[in-house]
């Protein structure tokens, strides 16, 4: 029988690789965890979620302040951003949490932590820093890196993406966005607020191109009151450093070309997997441009190697990545067969308002041929958003012909938090009746989930037909004032 050095290792400290090394170590297996950067927590927490989200909570106050009067309270000076101070904050938060992600934390659980860039050398080793590791099964995490698009010139100008973004000396004076999904518009909506001038190219119709375009267009038109500029239907043709700006030119929606000029270019155009330089075509490892293959257990076409997160070009979210986490764990540590299930993933963009969604919307479940019906109600009809001035937005509930909901999408506030209601009664398999009868706390606005849900009973237990059943029961007289203009009042 072979022997290896661990029983298990891993290729990435991000919130898969991290996942899966704690419940194995836990569980008793000898594991190893590898990371090629200085330290464990991979891009969500030195280069996304967290900085990005500390931002966007840093925008919003001050987006506040310079609106104070719209809630009743005196106009005060609001001096300009000084960007090196929210950068000292970014970087306090990502220390704290970086606590719970250390080398001495995982060294407790029993996890032996190295740092380098590993490569295989076969199917169960690895070389790295001059030696040689060798393990009984084998987990790619390494995560993904932003995808630079080619564009002429592109190579010669400076740009960012959000590696550079977080540890900027300054506040840009001004900003072209190349790209409209996720991250482009929160940060595009960010610095706009903080005191940039931005202005978003987009090679498609609308932004936010997953998700439905009546609630991506929501959000773009709140984006361009605020400030920020929009190019839609619009392909960056070059670029070019020009004397202390950067110009990017773009054939827009009419064919005409435009130069656009600002102080820095933001790149958020996609990610590409981390492989490069692992070796896995020398232990032909099945991978393409747009990740590493896995199946469903979330094995690769050696069965003892597993990959998750970023790297299979899947679902390219921290949570996504914690799930396969475990069902890496579940599989290759426990021996428990376990299989993905994304019927109701969901996810969130955090703008403000905020964009959450959970399986299928109205652009799903056309494309899937499936019978469905829409059910909404606005923020502007609850009495909490109102009376935080949290008026923009909606719920949408789709359903199939039974009555089934395929998903719930959200654009408002706190939305990523009253979707996880969602999360919960979708994968329950809790009736859409019970959600609808349940009490809730006045005045919430997680109301707004029980209101839409009970939208869709309305209409049949306030039916005519209910009616008269009821009047030949119990003989009622009907209605008791008959509306017809401002003028006319009911009977006492």
């Amino acid at each position: 029988m072979t022997k290896y050095d661990f029983d298990i290792a891993i290729l990435g400290g991000g919130a898969a690789g991290l996942t899966v090394a704690s419940g194995a170590s836990q569980f008793g297996a000898r594991t190893l965890l590898i990371e090629k950067e200085k330290a464990l927590g991979g891009d969500c927490l030195h280069y996304g979620c967290v900085p990005s989200k500390t931002l966007i909570r840093t925008a919003r106050v001050y987006h506040l302040m310079k609106n104070a009067k719209k809630f009743g309270l005196p106009e005060g000076e609001i001096r300009p951003v000084d960007y090196r101070e929210v950068v000292k904050r970014l970087r306090s938060v990502i220390e704290v949490i970086q606590q719970h992600d250390s080398e001495e934390r995982f060294c407790r659980l029993g996890v032996k932590v190295e740092f380098g860039a590993p490569y295989f050398t076969d199917e169960h080793s690895v070389r790295m820093n001059g030696r040689t590791y060798s393990a009984k099964k084998w987990v790619i995490a390494t995560g993904s890196s932003p995808g630079i698009p080619e564009i002429d010139g592109i190579e010669k100008t400076p740009y960012m993406t959000n590696r550079e973004i977080f540890s900027l000396d300054s506040l840009p004076e001004s900003m072209i966005v190349i790209g409209a999904g996720p991250v482009a518009i929160e940060m595009a909506q960010a610095f706009c607020r903080l005191g940039t001038r931005v202005t978003v190219v987009q090679r498609g119709g609308q932004i936010l191109s997953k998700e439905d375009k009546d609630m991506a267009d929501m959000v773009m038109h709140v984006l361009e009151r605020e400030g920020v500029s929009f190019y839609l239907n619009s392909k960056v043709t070059g670029t070019k450093a020009l004397a202390g700006r950067r110009e990017v030119v773009i054939e827009d929606g009419q064919g005409q070309t435009v130069y656009l000029s600002a102080g820095s270019i933001f790149v958020a155009m996609g990610r590409r997997p981390n492989i490069g330089g692992t070796g896995l075509e020398g232990i032909s490892l099945g991978f393409d441009n747009k990740g590493v293959a896995v199946d469903s257990r979330m094995r690769t076409n050696h069965k003892h190697i597993y990959a998750a997160g970023d790297v299979t070009g899947e679902y390219q979210f921290t949570h996504a990545a914690g799930y396969e986490g475990g069902i890496v764990l579940s599989n290759a540590v426990l021996h428990l067969p376990r299989k993905t299930d994304y019927t109701y993933f969901p996810w969130c963009t955090f703008t403000d308002p905020e964009l959450a969604s959970i399986g299928m919307n109205e652009k799903r479940a056309r494309e899937a041929g499936i019978e469905h019906s829409v059910w909404t109600e606005e923020f502007r009809s609850n009495d909490r958003g109102i009376a935080e001035g949290e008026e923009t937005g909606l719920i949408k509930m789709v359903l199939d012909k039974t009555g089934k909901p395929l998903g719930v999408q959200i654009l408002g506030p706190h939305a990523g938090e009253l979707v996880s209601e969602w999360v919960a009664a979708l994968n329950a398999n809790i009736k859409l009746s019970t959600l609808a009868s349940s009490v809730h706390p006045y005045p919430t606005l997680a109301e707004i989930n029980k209101r839409v849900a009970g939208n869709y009973f309305s209409g049949r237990i306030f039916s005519d037909k209910v009616r008269k059943t009821l009047k030949f029961l119990f003989q009622f007289k009907g209605r008791a004032c008959e509306k017809k203009d401002r003028d006319t009042e009911c009977p006492d």
